[in-house]
């Protein structure tokens, strides 16, 4: 079978799954300067780590609709953090935050010198979601971790998790299992906060085990190592087909925070991204436009 035909194959699977409308309702919450606006603006508005300096600090709660891959709308209710703001999402605008919320990610800065106060908000908040949205889905983003020594940072993250997994399991009182969240080390600096995002919108994707098997026999039509799928905007990671294994476990998230700054810098000298060919004496990487909403990257063996 030929490109363009295997290419025609899996553009008409994903047209016909972009249009499942769907919007999800996101809660982004944590204490105020931890980096919760920072992350959305590098993420969703084409921010750079740099210039995030310049972004205030949120107040009460700001709103943001992110189309994403078509007919999928983030809506995203970005918390400001300060303790009067907290104490209200945690009391006269209980129902109004926590309700019908499809997904709480939480942020924590992990050099916050009140790391045990910031933990008691988090539980309480994970307690107001459990009652108004049980089936929500919950993340914890351990934030700033360039901030810790490099040889400290496995052990430091491994601690935090431990205490949010037990503030989790506190809120969830006798009901063990909706206690269940992921943790993620990030920070703007690199390729981690793409990785916990992506992690994250993995989650948020109907039927993405079904796009799944649809890359891989995309894979096996033109006999690539590997095939990833990004959505257009962001360059996030929204699934991928691995016909080989590679050593590099990291890789996803660092081609994503790559071709994200690549973008950028093209949009600064007035060009736009299209597509990238990147070829050695061991493989070929072919990046290129797939559908309005994505970017594929097919990678072959030479």
């Amino acid at each position: 079978m030929s490109f363009a035909r295997s290419r025609l194959f899996c553009c008409i699977f994903t047209y016909v799954y972009l249009k499942m409308s769907s919007k999800r309702k996101v809660l982004l919450m944590g204490k105020s300067g931890s980096g919760k606006t920072s992350m959305r603006s590098i993420i969703f508005a084409n921010y750079i780590a740099r210039d995030t300096s310049r972004l205030g600090p949120t107040m009460e709660v700001e709103h943001a609709h992110v189309r994403f891959l078509g007919n999928l709308v983030l809506h995203l209710w970005d918390c400001g953090g300060q303790e009067t703001f907290m104490n209200n999402y945690l009391s006269s605008q209980k129902d109004q935050i926590f309700k019908n919320v499809q997904v709480l990610i939480y942020v924590f800065d992990v050099e916050s010198r009140e790391f045990e106060k910031d933990l008691g908000y988090y539980q309480s908040c994970l307690e107001a979601l459990l009652h108004n949205s049980p089936n929500a889905q919950v993340f914890c983003l351990i934030h700033k971790m360039d901030l810790i020594e490099v040889d400290h940072r496995d052990k430091t993250f491994e601690d935090r998790a431990a205490l949010v997994l037990k503030f989790s399991e506190l809120a969830a009182g006798a009901d063990r299992a909706n206690a269940v969240c992921q943790c993620f080390r990030s920070s703007i600096w690199d390729e981690t906060l793409y990785k916990a995002w992506s992690a994250i919108v993995y989650k948020l994707i109907p039927n993405v085990s079904i796009m799944e098997q649809k890359l891989k026999q995309f894979a096996e039509i033109l006999d690539a190592d590997e095939v990833m799928l990004f959505e257009r905007a962001t360059f996030l990671v929204i699934a991928h087909a691995e016909m080989t294994e590679h050593r590099d476990m990291h890789r996803f998230e660092k081609v994503s925070n790559i071709i994200k700054q690549f973008k950028l810098s093209c949009s600064k000298m007035g060009s736009q991204f299209e597509y990238m060919h990147v070829r050695n004496s061991h493989f070929a990487a072919f990046i290129d436009a797939f559908t309005p909403n994505t970017f594929i990257m097919v990678v072959l063996a030479d």
